[in-house]
């Protein structure tokens, strides 16, 4: 009988093991990273021995955190990632040199070599990337401050590893054994800054032209192909010149961040991101060596212990330097104390460099897996320690077709009115919220609310966005409301779409997308309370309806007046002080007109009343 291919039977062992022990690890409230590291623990060399290939599978599985930076790409558009500059290159180089320069310090005074100890420094200043942005994403912290920051600082520790790998040959012969080539310098540079310059034009001149051709092909398994060729080839071309393969697909989704591509690429790439970052995290168990562990098991957990507690407290200062929120910190600051995955390949290359020795690497690698496998552990005993209000509770996603002809998303304070007024009618309509709170709450007040997530293409076809003439868009954010637009106006044209405005600047951005019914959300009810305050301070009732509505009109038109303008800012400060001083000068002049006549008015009066009077007294006898 003949054997099993090697890849048939090891598909099956990796496949096997995540279906058996991840759902038994999200049954357990323990989340789906400690499932995959639990069952790569089970199935190593540790283990059941099944697999022993390790590094094989790490460095094939890293293939998953390229995936993942290339979707957080997308969604990051380049004057977006511009406005990011500061806390990429600020908060990120405060946090590496921060708890590179206290464990390198610590190091020291423990006895260690000071090359052994500022190797081992760079490496665990270092976070994994995939962990902390996959349970971001899970807690919907993406898009808080936490987020942002915890983003920008991974996305500089992916930069900084080429300088600490480029270092370690320098730290092996010292500079004196082995001078530097300028010549060979240069050229390497040269290489770099041509491979990553043909990437931006490329990514700018040639890549949607290409995209839109594969796409007329009609062929949806090559568009498939198409942008798994993409990303696999910016990363090789990273590869090549000694760069990041995560850094150079996270550059390629920015470029296309813009694209009208971007859901389809999104749509197609998740699947793969998913399965290979489960493998990782398999991986990542596989490589716990407890043959280390169990020699020196003090060490170890003095090791890991150690570190991760330095990291915390450094990390938990410059949260409160950064000023997030006192409830986002726990989870930001432990994301970020746990060892990452480019120390693996930091402490690979100083053994081949010669700077540390293979027993110190093995004790660094065990101490990094395994303070990657606590964080999750400690998340869970944090959040059932001291539970967090904005933890939400588990909702069912929106599974069952829907065919109303108006699709609500977001349900909130401004939805809710929205929705009210149409059931009112006995107009059926579909509402789509991301908030289980919300929809659990709602569902009790007897509404009929779905939970899922509207900036994804799946569930907005099952809500019954194909078959809707309207979809109000009433999310508070603005970046998500913009993206349920862009998809929207892409996917399903035979909409109207009708979206709320959080301020004069969302208003402009929704115009830039040809959307003419938008609303800004405060404007109205703020008009209705200053007639409020000019009746009570005595003014007729039908004055201050008439000020508040010449205030409307005109406020509308120099909204319209400055729109042109308004990436301008210069120009757009202009446009609307002229407008006010115009407006302020007509109602000055209103306001006179109106004395005059009040003052007319009552000089006839008088008249009138003295004329009167002057005939009755006449008329007495």
């Amino acid at each position: 009988m003949e054997h099993a291919p090697a890849w048939l039977t090891n598909s099956l062992i990796y496949l096997g093991a995540a279906v058996l022990v991840v759902p038994l690890s999200r049954a357990l409230g323990l989340g789906a990273i400690i499932g995959y590291l639990v069952a790569g623990i089970a199935i190593g060399p540790a283990g059941l021995g099944l697999v022993s290939s390790v590094e094989e599978v790490l460095h094939f599985a890293e293939f998953g955190v390229v995936l993942m930076l290339f979707l957080v790409g997308l969604e990051l558009e380049p004057r977006r990632l511009w406005l990011l500059r500061r806390p990429i290159f600020g908060w990120g180089s405060a946090q590496v040199l921060g708890c590179a320069v206290v464990l390198f310090a610590v190091g020291c005074a423990a006895g260690a070599p000071w090359r052994v100890s500022l190797v081992a420094a760079l490496g665990l200043a270092l976070s994994s990337t995939a962990i902390a942005l996959q349970v971001f994403g899970e807690r919907k912290l993406l898009k808080t401050a936490s987020g942002q920051a915890g983003f920008s600082i991974l996305l500089f520790q992916d930069v900084a590893a080429i300088p600490i790998l480029a270092l370690l040959p320098v730290l092996a012969s010292g500079p004196a054994d082995a001078p530097l080539d300028a010549t060979a310098r240069a050229l390497e540079a040269a290489k770099i800054l041509g491979v990553v310059g043909g990437i931006v034009l490329g990514g700018r001149l040639a890549l949607r032209p290409i995209l839109r051709w594969i796409a007329r092909s009609n062929t949806p398994e090559i568009f498939t192909a198409a942008s798994l060729l993409l990303v696999v080839a910016i990363a090789a071309l990273m590869q090549f010149v000694g760069l990041s393969m995560a850094l150079g697909a996270f550059l390629a989704g920015v470029l296309l961040a813009e694209s009208e591509y971007r859901r389809e690429l999104e749509t197609d790439i998740e699947p793969f991101k998913g399965l290979l970052l489960g493998l990782f995290f398999i991986a990542v168990g596989m490589s716990i060596d407890f043959r280390v562990l169990l020699a020196q098991p003090l060490l170890m957990a003095a090791l890991v212990v150690g570190f991760m507690a330095l990291k915390f407290g450094v990390i938990l200062g410059l949260a409160r330097a950064m000023g997030l929120p006192a409830r986002e910190r726990p989870v930001f600051t432990l994301l970020l104390a746990q060892g990452g995955e480019f120390a693996f390949v930091v402490f690979q290359a100083a053994v081949g460099a010669q700077v540390l020795a293979p027993e110190t690497s093995s004790l660094l690698i065990g101490a990094v897996a395994l303070s990657m496998l606590l964080s999750p552990l400690l998340l869970v005993l944090f959040d059932r320690l001291i539970p967090d209000p904005q933890i939400r509770a588990q909702v069912e996603e929106i599974s069952e077709p829907q065919e109303a002809q108006v699709l609500i998303c977001g349900f909130g304070r401004y939805g809710q009115i929205v929705g009210r007024v149409l059931l009112s009618q006995g107009m059926p309509v579909t509402v789509l919220d991301h908030d289980p709170d919300t929809v659990q709450g709602l569902r009790e007040f007897g509404f009929r609310v779905f939970y899922g997530d509207a900036t994804r293409l799946d569930l907005l076809r099952i809500a019954g966005a194909g078959q809707a003439r309207a979809i109000v868009v009433a999310v508070d954010e603005v970046a998500t409301c913009l993206a349920i637009v862009d998809l929207v106006r892409e996917h399903f044209p035979q909409a109207e779409i009708i979206a709320r405005a959080r301020n004069l600047g969302h208003y402009y951005q929704l115009r830039d997308r040809g959307i003419t019914l938008a609303e800004r959300e405060l404007f109205e009810s703020s008009l209705r309370s200053a007639r409020s305050v000019l009746e009570t301070l005595g003014w007729p009732a039908h004055e201050a309806r008439e000020a508040a509505m010449q205030f409307r009109l005109r406020n509308m038109r120099i909204a319209e007046d400055s729109y042109p303008h308004y990436k301008d800012r210069k120009k757009l400060i202009a446009v609307a002080k002229e407008g006010r001083q115009q407006f302020e000068e007509q109602m000055a002049r209103e306001r006179e007109e109106r004395r005059r006549a009040r003052d007319s008015w009552g000089v006839r009066h008088e008249a009138q009343g003295g004329a009167t009077q002057q005939t009755g007294s006449a008329d007495r006898p």
